[in-house]
């Protein structure tokens, strides 16, 4: 069947594009003598004076800094003098997970020396619009070539050579201007966000800190914490039990009788769309679902994860437990609150706390016995005070929650805008 393509559109190898766009590879958009190309495979030692050497772990999650790169000694540094970069430069992630990962060289690199796993995409400023082909490299059009190109080993890889032949949609200069510069706006709304949501993070964490410990009081509030164990203030620790399960989720789904995931708790919060659909023929064995104002603890899990918790808010029949995770039932007399609890667990210093009495022989898996929890010591202040405590955390995670839900959305318009964009549905000029 062909494809319908409407008046003044054409359909090409990269989809339908305008009719006055062009189709290019990426060879043909690089600077003369600069090709698509990785760099040093074998690092060598750490010199402290040396050239930076980029590495793809240097920008997967934001640029690292100075401090964490490595240093070339000279003589690397000459043999590789041709894999040099520029200030503006692209590089792409050509090696490992994050193949496809693309960022651009800010002003402290230039000179930096390429790695094996980043390829230097050096686009000549004469032929095309920089931030344009950046923009295009993160496209469903490129995503689709990286997959089809890669080739598994120890590690999925992408060819330069593969890379060179890329092809993309090549609109005029002046619409390439026009689009990079909407979505470099909208990056910036979201790098302005992603920011704030770190800085809260930040913040909330120091709260913590203080609060929990004892080290800030709010105001009205006095007196010594009186230490008590975690068994004092838990009548009993409920498990569920392990059920097949059918890869299909509650997203899906709705509220279908669905397990719990391990990874439905982390850092003090409980998230029910990690699940799965129960198999039929399970559907009578489970036993246990998640209550309101109580605390799920994962007793089983990797080195790192092992004693993660989440805070339930609601009642939820149609999920269930695992025999991996544990639910809390509180002593009617403990004068708990429970919010102010699941903060206690899912702080750095009890996290850690809790990992170091794990056991296991598996290096990649641990446990935690009830005993062991059990016997936590916790520093209690009155109820009311945990209360305020509790209060204004959840206050400092309803705002990092907003603010997340706009970075989100800044994020998704940003998609939308490239989508749009960068196929010419939409037409800036």
């Amino acid at each position: 069947m062909s494809t319908q393509v409407r008046p003044g559109y054409k359909l090409t190898e990269v989809g339908v594009i305008p009719d006055n766009w062009e189709v290019c590879r990426l060879a043909d958009l690089l600077e003369e003598g600069r090709h698509i190309r990785y760099g040093v495979v074998q690092p060598g030692t750490f010199v402290s004076d040396g050239c930076f050497m980029l590495r793809s772990q240097d920008y997967s999650k934001g640029w690292s800094g100075e401090d964490g790169m490595h240093r070339l000694s000279k003589l690397l540094e000459a043999q590789f003098k041709n894999a040099k970069l520029n200030a503006g430069d692209i590089v792409m992630t050509v090696v490992g997970a994050g193949i496809g990962q693309v960022e651009v060289i800010p002003s402290w690199l230039e000179g930096a020396v390429l790695s094996r796993s980043t390829a230097r995409i050096a686009v000549d400023v004469h032929k095309s619009e920089k931030n344009f082909v950046k923009y295009y490299l993160e496209s469903p059009v490129i995503t689709k070539q990286l997959r089809d190109s890669q080739r598994e080993g120890a590690q999925p890889v992408v060819s330069c050579p593969d890379l060179s032949d890329f092809i993309m949609a090549y609109p005029p200069r002046l619409q390439q201007n026009a689009i990079a510069s909407v979505l470099t706006d909208i990056d910036a709304l979201v790098r302005g966000l992603d920011q704030l949501v770190a800085k809260k993070r930040d913040i909330k964490q120091a709260t913590m800190q203080k609060l929990l410990t004892g080290q800030q009081r709010l105001p009205g509030f006095s007196g010594e914490w009186k230490a008590r164990s975690f068994g004092d203030l838990v009548e009993r620790l409920e498990a569920g039990i392990s059920v097949n399960s059918v890869d299909e989720s509650l997203r899906q789904y709705g509220h279908v009788q669905s397990i719990l995931k391990t990874s439905a708790v982390s850092n003090g919060n409980f998230f029910p769309l990690e699940c799965k659909k129960i198999a039929p023929i399970d559907l009578k064995r489970t036993t246990t679902s998640p209550l309101s104002n109580t605390i799920l603890i994962s007793r089983m899990n990797t080195p790192d994860l092992v004693g993660e918790s989440g805070y339930v808010e609601q009642d939820y029949p149609w999920l269930f437990l695992p025999d991996r995770l544990w639910m809390t039932h509180f002593r009617k007399e403990s004068d708990i609150n429970v919010k102010w609890l699941s903060y206690v667990l899912s702080s750095p210093e009890y996290k850690l706390r809790i990992r170091s009495n794990a056991t296991g022989t598996s290096g990649s898996m641990k446990n935690i016995s009830k005993g062991t929890l059990l016997s936590l010591s916790i520093l209690l202040p009155s109820g009311a005070e945990q209360a305020a405590i509790a209060t204004v955390l959840s206050d400092m995670d309803s705002e990092l929650t907003a603010l997340e839900t706009r970075r989100d959305k800044a994020r998704q318009l940003k998609q939308g805008m490239m989508q749009e964009l960068l196929t010419g549905r939409i037409r800036l000029l």
